[in-house]
């Protein structure tokens, strides 16, 4: 598939995928249509590149569509200079449109994962839930999937009113979610219903059962 292909399915994705669904940002629309998503999907999967549905990768892992990084991008509000702790970085897509956005990315990724090489953005391996304390404090809290809860560790890395945005599962139903920490409280509100890929090692704590 050419380059040329791939330009024009890029602007198809951004017309009809992005554009129809309340990602009306402008900034961010400009970020989705120039960053070549294809560069950041396996080579044996880049004709699924802007489909809306995850792209599998290896381990049980996905790429989220186009319009869950898109909604999330748009929630998070990230501005020039904006410290950004992204958890679940994946192949590093997006890391890149944070990046564009003038973010300063510390992304996270398991031991194992895709390579991730993206010009400004610091890659730590390790836990998801662990984040990057040595970065701390950030201002954006970005976690590419859908996890039961957002641990206390991360909170504890955000500084006063940063900006969290997220997939929640809720009794099997997902909802993308946004909101700030105000005096080491996070304080989430749910968006809308929307298919995101799980991340692992985000399950809430179990009840006691007498």
């Amino acid at each position: 598939m050419t380059e040329q292909n791939f330009s024009s399915m890029r602007a198809a994705m951004v017309d009809s995928q992005l554009r129809t669904s309340d990602v009306d940002d402008q900034r961010v629309i400009a970020v989705m249509a120039k960053v070549p998503r294809e560069d950041f999907v396996p080579a044996d999967r880049r004709a699924m590149t802007y489909i809306d549905r995850p792209i599998p990768l290896a381990a049980g892992r996905a790429i989220n569509p186009p319009l869950v990084t898109g909604r999330l991008l748009k929630e998070a509000q990230i501005a020039p200079g904006d410290k950004v702790l992204l958890i679940g970085a994946a192949t590093g897509y997006a890391a890149a449109l944070i990046a564009e956005l003038g973010g300063q990315v510390t992304a996270v990724e398991e031991e194992g994962g895709a390579d991730i090489a993206v010009p400004g953005v610091t890659v730590v391996r390790g836990a998801l839930a662990a984040g990057a304390s040595a970065g701390a404090p950030y201002d954006v809290l970005f976690i590419d999937g859908a996890v039961e809860e957002v641990p206390a560790a991360l909170v504890q890395q955000l500084g006063q009113d940063a900006r969290v945005v997220t997939g929640v599962v809720d009794r099997s139903v997902t909802r993308l979610c946004s909101g700030r920490v105000v005096d080491g409280v996070l304080g989430l509100s749910s968006l809308i219903d929307m298919e995101m890929v799980a991340l692992p090692g985000f399950g809430a704590p179990k009840a006691f059962v007498f």
